[in-house]
């Protein structure tokens, strides 16, 4: 195969050669590269090949051959160097500015050894065009890594984040290419016009968030670099935050399954490629959480709970791991309840890392019991604004321990402690509590009675409501004993509900000084929670329409009693027309004597006697209607 001629330079196999004809003096190798050179043009433009060859001389060989260790750039900044020494034409670009700039310092290629050496060169190149640019700038900080550590001794890495953050910082419209996409200069399809040249890159709107997809490029190491920087420029955190989040989702493919990311939005206002790099991610993630502000949100603190899922797959240190848990205990009001089911990835029987939620929720309790010492001693912590974060984790647990609760692994003593973690004036009510106790019990139906009422203990039955109480009571599958109780709560709420109904009645008709007196001393008896409030309610509808019944009953007594009297006299005046003699009289009748007709009868009488029972009926038959009537 022939050998490959570039510029003057051919490559054979593992070595370099110059094409010019005279054999060659000098071999340097660049890891494990060999250079087949000759020495006048390297030492009168390299100062550290001009004492290499000082100390060699000595040995009066025709060749030299020296071995250049920790070259920085590697074999291509070397052969960059090599072109320069020989007088042929280099461009320098904003991918080899950095590589080029620290290999002429390794070799010294100063003004000492030639006007307008290579040295000079790439400074000028790199202050006049690199740092003025956002585009070279990222390229000139991707393409550093082969020569980090000299490009730090330099500076040169520190002016070019310093470079970074500054056009981060200002109006990304000032800095030209690839900046003038935010002007108005573009095609009829669209695309952004370079002085009449069709770019291809597209418009799109000025935000904040620009520069995310670009410095998304960098390794782990430059990343960490750049965001301490801005830091240092008091960039705000919120942006910093963004970016680091952008960043750990593009590199850590299982945060995308729990973050909801903007999708079909270009982030990068550069139109150039670049290549993603090769990162740990178990390195990654415990640099992002180091990097990450002090900083509170809902979606910080689900992104925080996806990191915190992903340190449990890849093993990460316990530190890290600690520091995620407090920072999510910081704002654990603020999480969900689908992110903070964290599958257990260990030996654990359980489906969920039960232990990480309660390590968390110990921060969120200390935390909180630290805050409280400065409020003021009067505050009440039901109406205290400052408890509201603790009723809402409260009311956050109560659904996570009821969703956990369906696991057949998990044991009685650690829902027991899963619920005690909080402080019982957490819970204004305890009906999610009692859920979630009924679902374990539903998923445990082995467990005894005894071990029921060991958990049914965290329940505090006075603060359970109207519907939890009857619900409770007609659950089979708590013990009786705790059935006995809560109808027990239930009858005394019932009954301080209906003392309080009344005394608000006797508040409300009483004087309006003593009734304003009253209703405060009886407010706080009443009921102190909503489902007892529907219960005094309806009792004081229901007193109203009782007096209304009463006064209509009273009513009806009083037409009874008139209805009674009229009778009573139309009774009277029509005694006297309805006698017999009278009757007689008035048809020209007479009557018998009425002793002897009932004597007549009575001798005269040849038939067969009445049996008693009749005599009995007809008695009887007579009183009823003597009852009746005497009703009236």
């Amino acid at each position: 195969m022939a050998p490959a001629k570039v510029s003057g330079f051919y490559k054979h196999g593992n070595d370099w050669f110059f094409n010019a004809g005279l054999p060659s003096d000098l071999t340097i190798i660049v890891d494990g590269v060999n250079f087949h050179l000759h020495k006048f043009p390297l030492m009168s433009k390299c100062g550290k090949i001009a004492s290499i060859f000082e100390e060699l001389k000595s040995t009066h060989d025709k060749t030299f051959t020296t071995k250049l260790e920790e070259f920085p750039g590697g074999p291509d900044a070397f052969l960059f160097a090599a072109k320069f020494c020989y007088g042929i034409r280099v461009e320098f670009t904003a991918r080899n500015i950095i590589m080029v700039y620290c290999a002429a310092d390794f070799l010294e290629m100063t003004d000492e050894y030639g006007e307008d050496n290579l040295l000079l060169k790439s400074e000028n190149f790199l202050h006049k065009n690199v740092l003025r640019n956002w585009k070279d700038c990222i390229l000139a900080l991707q393409s550093c890594e082969s020569c980090m550590p000299r490009a730090e001794k330099l500076y040169i890495l520190k002016k070019c984040l310093n470079a970074v953050s500054m056009m981060v910082c200002t109006d990304p419209s000032l800095f030209g290419w690839p900046m003038v996409m935010y002007g108005s200069l573009q095609s009829p399809g669209g695309s952004i016009l370079w002085n009449g040249i069709n770019t291809g890159a597209r418009i799109r709107s000025a935000e904040s968030d620009w520069w995310f997809e670009d410095i998304s490029y960098f390794s782990v190491g430059l990343f960490e670099r750049l965001i301490k920087t801005m830091e240092g420029r008091g960039i705000r955190c919120e942006l910093l935050a963004g970016a680091i989040m952008y960043y750990a989702r593009k590199y850590l493919p299982g945060l995308g399954r729990w973050q909801s990311v903007q999708g079909g939005k270009a982030r990068t206002v550069a139109s150039f490629s670049l290549t993603p790099v090769a990162v740990d991610q178990k390195v990654l993630l415990e640099s992002i959480e180091m990097l990450l502000p002090k900083k509170k949100g809902k979606s910080f603190c689900r992104f925080l709970l996806g990191l915190l899922r992903v340190a449990s797959i890849l093993g990460v240190n316990q530190t890290c791991q600690d520091s995620l848990e407090r920072r999510i205990g910081m704002q654990l009001e603020l999480a969900s309840l689908d992110g903070l089911l964290i599958p257990s990835y260990s030996d654990s029987d359980t489906l969920y890392n039960t232990d990480c939620v309660e390590r968390i929720v110990h921060h969120f309790v200390s935390l909180e019991s630290g805050l409280t010492l400065f409020s003021p001693p009067s505050l009440d912590l039901e109406s205290s604004p400052s408890s509201e974060p603790l009723r809402k984790v409260a009311r956050l647990m109560d659904s996570y321990i009821a969703e956990v609760a369906s696991d057949v692994n998990l044991k009685p003593g650690k829902l027991r402690t899963l619920a005690e973690v909080l402080p019982e004036s957490s819970r204004p009510l305890h009906d999610g509590l009692y859920r979630a106790l009924d679902i374990y019990f539903k998923a445990h139906p082995w467990l005894s009675d005894g071990e029921k009422e060991k958990l049914c203990n965290i329940i505090d039955y006075q603060k359970l409501s109207v519907d939890a109480c009857a619900h409770a009571s007609q659950n089979e599958r708590l013990p009786l004993r705790v059935i006995l109780q809560v109808l027990f709560f239930e009858q005394m709420h019932l009954r301080m509900a209906l003392a309080g109904c009344l005394n608000v009645l006797e508040a409300e008709s009483a004087p309006t000084g003593q009734g304003e007196i009253a209703g405060n001393a009886t407010a706080g008896q009443i009921v102190q929670r909503d489902g007892w409030v529907t219960v005094v309610r309806e009792n004081r509808v229901l007193k109203v329409d009782m007096e209304k019944m009463r006064s209509r009953v009273g009513e009806l007594e009083e037409e009874f009693s008139k209805i009674k009297q009229e009778m009573k006299r139309v009774t009277k005046s029509h005694s006297s027309l309805s006698s017999p003699r009278v009757v007689a009289r008035k048809f020209g009748c007479k009557l018998l004597a009425k002793s002897s007709d009932a004597q007549t009868d009575v001798a005269g009488s040849t038939g067969p006697t009445p049996r008693p029972s009749v005599e009995k009926a007809c008695s009887s038959r007579n009183s009823r209607h003597r009852k009746s009537f005497s009703l009236f």
